[in-house]
């Protein structure tokens, strides 16, 4: 049977192309430079793989830009701890809860206002608050809290907030002025002295006359 399929008459569907073979030599059929072209980076092996971005060796574009510093840049170094994110909920948005309800990360997902309970949560004072709620998070605005409280409602923080260190300036001592400073009393101490040696001399001078 003509139309029967066997060892025979077996063939692929489509008809097969043999790749080009390059880079064997003169007696390769394909001549001195077997299609490369005259050396050069694209005639050698690999040279057609290259990363994106690449610029032929030269300063690439992302690092001849200018970086922005700080830990909400992505090309901050170093990255990792110093890099902080937390997930804001606005009071407008505690509608949702009813009076006397708690507000906490768990809460919050299971109304859909945050993503994830493992990321702090920082609540901001966008929008009012008209119910009396016990709030329990990470971090808070000043904002938030006074409109929290004026509602009759209170709030925990998770993280107590950082102290920040004072300026490192020179402080003078307390209860010292700048004309009570050493340097200013030396002249005033000389002086004295050089008028109390004076009225002893004037005295001498009497007693002898």
């Amino acid at each position: 049977m003509a139309g029967e399929l066997n060892l025979s008459n077996l063939q692929p569907a489509q008809p097969r192309k043999e790749r080009k073979r390059v880079g064997r030599g003169l007696g390769s059929g394909k001549g001195r430079y077997s299609g490369r072209g005259i050396k050069g980076q694209k005639s050698r092996s690999g040279s057609h793989a290259m990363r994106a971005g690449f610029e032929g060796g030269q300063m690439p574009l992302h690092m001849r830009t200018a970086k922005l510093r700080g830990n909400t840049s992505k090309d901050a170094m170093p990255v990792g701890p110093f890099r902080t994110f937390t997930q804001p909920v606005n009071l407008r948005d505690l509608e949702r809860f009813d009076l006397g309800e708690e507000v906490t990360p768990e809460t919050l997902k299971a109304k859909g206002l945050i993503r994830s309970v493992r990321k702090d949560v920082k609540l901001l004072g966008v929008g009012e608050l008209s119910k009396k709620l016990t709030i329990t998070v990470h971090a808070a605005s000043a904002t938030a809290r006074a409109k929290v409280e004026a509602a009759g409602g209170t709030l925990t923080l998770l993280k107590e907030p950082k102290v920040r260190k004072p300026k490192n300036m020179k402080r003078r001592p307390e209860g010292r002025t700048k004309d009570s400073s050493p340097d200013a009393a030396e002249p005033e101490a000389a002086a004295e002295a050089a008028s109390g040696a004076a009225d002893k001399t004037t005295e001498v001078t009497e007693g002898e006359e």
